[in-house]
């Protein structure tokens, strides 16, 4: 079963989380955005293939929701600044475990 659609675009949500450093509000809305589109394609992905993709839905979403979680709850811009590369981070990771996945299933 082929994933490219779905490759394609979690590539292009990489190439534009991965350069982002610096918390400031469009940082943080091209992250909320990049968390949407990771959610959406990941459950069309478990939806095609669930023994492949449900650990990565359930796992890297709660992990993804979590460092979301951090980021609003930080009280100072030290551990808001700290927290948004952490939940940048954790996004990046998701993007490229579920690339990675999507590419063994070829």
């Amino acid at each position: 079963m082929g994933y490219a659609k779905e490759r394609g675009k979690l590539e292009k949500l990489l190439t534009k989380t991965a350069g982002i450093n610096v918390y400031d509000e469009k940082s943080l809305a091209i992250l909320v955005d990049s968390h949407e589109k990771y959610s959406h394609t990941v459950r069309i992905l478990k939806n095609k293939e669930p023994e492949l993709f449900t650990d990565l839905y359930t796992n890297e979403l709660q992990e993804i929701k979590e460092g979301r979680k951090s980021l609003k709850e930080s009280d100072s811009d030290e551990a808001r600044q700290t927290n948004f590369t952490a939940y940048k981070d954790i996004i990046v990771r998701a993007l490229e475990k579920t690339i990675k996945t999507t590419n063994e299933t070829v």
